[in-house]
């Protein structure tokens, strides 16, 4: 019994005494600065883990894992017990940012952006500075250069909403649906509406850059179709 209030008595101790230094302060501070950075530029992205999302989890990773080994005490051989939750915590909050809509997965970036983000946390909470630096470096290139990378090199499919418009609906869908035979492509669900004698289509494809281009210009040649018009698609990962 006394062993154990000793122990808690140091752990509390402790608690006490980071108040009074800079250290834990200067963790966390860090913690934020490098996961607002992550969370700008995921908010210029237009992404649902924004600046506060991605400056919270980063925030909340270092405490815990700052507060770990203290709450535990000095005796104890699991100071890392709370530490070891964040990752199962991260995981449910990933999970809710992944969307499956009609036979389209995203938001497996963001999620996988929320994981290191909460490591990047952890890092700053067990005071190993340049490392998290350094590991907020390589999250932006990933997110950035390699993303560039892959739309360069035609590897990485993307989303968009075509909008054609012109004076006959029913010429423009034929037209649409021979453009979308030639690249072999399955026509999803076509919008339709009318407005002051223009007729409108939107539907989304989802292609690499080039298949993109093949398929504006199809569009444009077709028959009733006066106007292609292509927009970035909010489900776009």
């Amino acid at each position: 019994m006394m062993i154990f209030e000793a122990k808690h008595a140091l752990s509390f101790s402790k608690l006490e005494q980071w108040a009074l230094t800079d250290t834990g302060t200067m963790r966390l501070l860090l913690a934020c600065a490098l996961g607002g950075v992550i969370g700008l530029d995921r908010e210029y992205h237009h992404k649902a883990s924004g600046v506060r999302t991605n400056l919270l989890i980063c925030f909340a990773s270092a405490l815990f894992t700052y507060l770990s080994p203290l709450i535990a005490g000095e005796l104890s051989t699991s100071k890392g017990q709370i530490a070891s939750n964040i990752v199962q915590g991260v995981g449910f909050l990933g999970a809710g940012l992944i969307l499956h809509n009609r036979n389209r997965i995203s938001g497996l970036t963001s999620a996988a952006t929320v994981f290191a983000v909460a490591a990047v946390g952890m890092t700053c909470g067990a005071g190993l500075y340049l490392p998290a630096a350094f590991a907020t470096l390589l999250i932006l290139l990933a997110l950035e250069a390699v993303g560039a990378l892959e739309t360069f090199t035609n590897l990485k499919l993307q989303s968009r909403i075509y909008e054609v418009r012109g004076p006959d609906s029913d010429a423009m869908y034929l037209s649409v649906l021979q453009a979308m035979d030639t690249e072999q492509r399955r026509l999803e669900p076509v919008d339709r509406d009318n407005l002051a004698g223009m007729a409108r289509l939107s539907f989304i494809v989802i292609a690499t850059r080039s298949g993109h281009r093949r398929l504006t210009a199809l569009l444009m040649k077709g028959s009733g179709i006066e106007r292609v018009l292509t927009f970035r698609s909010w489900e776009e990962e």
